[in-house]
Order: structure tokens, then C-alpha cells, then sequence
């Protein structure tokens, strides 16, 4: 046996173990790397669709015909939890859909879904006071209908808002939220990409729209991020999008880092642990999902699970 060519495959082997030990151990941070995730069996539970529950929209959203009312003149209306938020002419709250693209912008959202949540027409759509009417713009559905964009990103109404000022499809499944007038998610602060909140449960690792980060006990941290949640249960559990490493604020940025899912979606990490959000969180400060299943817990700055055993951690 080549002596100098073991000694140089020892080397390659011990420096590949090294630097997963930077990306993944417990002495080095790695902030921004992806590594590749195997796949894992999920937890299925009782997985949401993405789609809502409304069925039939109010008289609000509807004319005679059963069709989605024009949004005539936007507006801009105040509210206590989210800042400003765009509604139509009759005060209607807008959202948009996560899944969504605006650039350029598509619509993902049809069938049951669309019933749920009946897309905005862009006919008759007009920029009020407050709104600038160069975000205003349209797509073509999949059905040819033309429906109306905000900073590129389609507009919808909800099927469980039956008068003014609602705001009942906000953060439902994790994938729903209010417009801005500027086309962003309506939110009171500019929160970082992954910031702490005071909450029931204590300090807990929130997203940059508040709502509660959480981990998998029965995900992989070492040697590398491996998520267990696959299929619907991603639908209830949602994958937290990668952060930039300065977009971050009092939490502790060890492991901090995003990988590749097989799937494709990328997946930000604390501690190395795949983060995700609670479907049934509806709002900022909620902690619905800490303790289901025994397995899924809220993240403390640190990046431990709260509350959870030795073992989960």
C-alpha cells in the first residue's frame, strides 16, 4: 500500500470531519453555509393545507352573480395589531399567499382555495390616499380572469372576514397575511429576520413577522441538519426561510446557519436544529404549538428547546 497516499486520504478525512465540526459541533459557530439534507419520515399529525376553511365568501366580498366585487378605490385603515393595512373600497382586509411569486407575479392559489380565499379582480381597482398606483398591477389566473397585484404580489380577500376591518385570515397556516400598502406583509414593527419576544413560555426566538420559532425532536442537528418534518407536515409546520447572519438580534448565533432540504426548500437552523413556524399560531406571542406531540417545543435565545428533556436536546 502507497504510504504517502494513505497518509494524504487520513488528512482529507480528518479535515472533512473538522469542518463539519465547525458548521455543526458545539465549540464553532457557522453562520450562512448549506449543507444538504437527507430525508427523514414525518409527523404527519393533522397537517393543514394552506388553503383556509372558509367556504363561500360574505355578501362583503360577493355581488348577485356570486362572483368577487370589484375592489374599487384601495384604502389605507390602521390597525392596533399589524400598523397599516390595505382593504378595498368597502373596507375589506387584502392578503396575500406565501406561496405566491411576485416576481413575476403567479398566482398558486385555485380551486377549494380560491373559495376560501376569493382573489381580488383588478377591474375598478383604483390607488386611494396613502397607496402609491405604481404597485398597482395584474396578473392573468389560470382560469384567464385578471386579478389584482400589490408590488407583484396577488391580492386576495377571506372568506371568514364578513365586515370591515377583519382581520380573521392573518398568519392562518402560517401562510396568509395582511397587505401592506407598499405590497409587504402589514406588521407593526420592522422586526429582524429572527429576533426574542417575551411570551407565556418566557424569552422565545420569534420570525420577522413575530410569530414563535420552533424544533423538532425527532430532527438531526449532527453531523448535519437533517429535517424529519416532510410532506403535510411541512404544511402545518412551516419551514423558517434562511436569515441573513446580521439580520439577526439577541439570540445566540452558534449553529446558526441554513441548509437544502431534499425537497428543495431551504431551511434556516439555531443550534443546527431545523427551525420551524406553528400553523396554529394565529398571531405574535402565540405558543400554540410548544409541547404537541411531545416532540415540537419553542426555541429559547440559546437555541434549546424549552422545557424539553436532556434527550430532546
Amino acid at each position: 500500500m502507497n504510504t504517502s497516499w494513505r497518509s494524504a486520504s487520513l488528512a482529507a478525512a480528518a479535515a472533512a470531519v473538522l469542518a463539519l465540526t465547525t458548521a455543526c459541533g458545539q465549540e464553532t459557530p457557522s453562520v450562512g453555509s448549506q449543507v444538504g439534507a437527507t430525508a427523514g419520515v414525518g409527523d404527519l399529525g393533522n397537517a393543514g393545507t394552506g388553503t383556509g376553511t372558509g367556504i363561500g365568501a360574505s355578501n362583503q366580498q360577493q355581488d348577485a352573480a356570486g362572483a368577487s366585487k370589484p375592489a374599487g378605490q384601495l384604502k389605507v385603515s390602521t390597525n392596533a395589531e399589524l400598523g397599516k393595512v390595505l382593504t378595498d373600497s368597502a373596507g375589506m382586509t387584502l392578503y396575500r399567499f406565501d406561496a405566491d411569486t411576485a416576481e413575476p407575479p403567479k398566482s398558486n392559489c385555485d380551486g377549494d382555495c380560491a373559495k376560501a380565499w376569493p382573489p381580488v379582480p383588478a377591474d375598478d381597482a383604483a390607488a386611494g390616499a396613502g397607496i402609491d398606483e405604481s404597485l398597482l398591477g395584474e396578473v392573468t389566473r389560470s382560469d384567464g380572469t385578471k386579478q389584482l397585484t400589490i408590488g407583484g404580489w396577488p391580492a386576495y380577500r377571506y372568506a371568514k372576514d364578513t365586515k370591515a376591518g377583519e382581520i380573521n385570515g392573518q398568519g392562518v397556516n402560517g401562510k396568509w397575511f395582511a397587505l401592506a400598502p407598499d405590497g409587504k406583509k402589514a406588521s407593526l414593527t420592522n422586526l429582524p429576520g429572527l429576533s426574542v419576544r417575551r411570551t407565556a413560555l418566557g424569552d422565545v426566538v420569534v420570525d420577522r413577522n413575530g410569530m414563535t420559532v420552533y424544533r423538532f425532536s425527532k430532527d438531526q442537528a449532527w453531523p448535519k441538519p437533517v429535517s424529519a418534518c416532510t410532506g403535510s407536515c411541512l404544511e402545518k409546520w412551516p419551514a423558517v426561510a434562511p436569515v441573513d447572519e446580521n439580520d439577526v438580534k439577541g439570540i445566540v448565533k452558534k449553529g446558526l446557519m441554513s441548509f437544502t432540504r431534499p425537497d428543495g426548500i431551504k431551511q434556516m437552523t439555531i443550534d443546527c436544529w431545523p427551525l420551524y413556524t406553528f400553523s396554529g399560531d394565529k398571531k405574535p406571542g402565540d405558543v400554540n404549538g410548544h409541547g404537541v406531540g411531545g416532540t415540537w417545543f419553542a426555541v429559547a435565545p440559546n437555541g434549546k428547546p424549552i422545557g424539553a428533556s436532556k434527550q430532546g436536546q
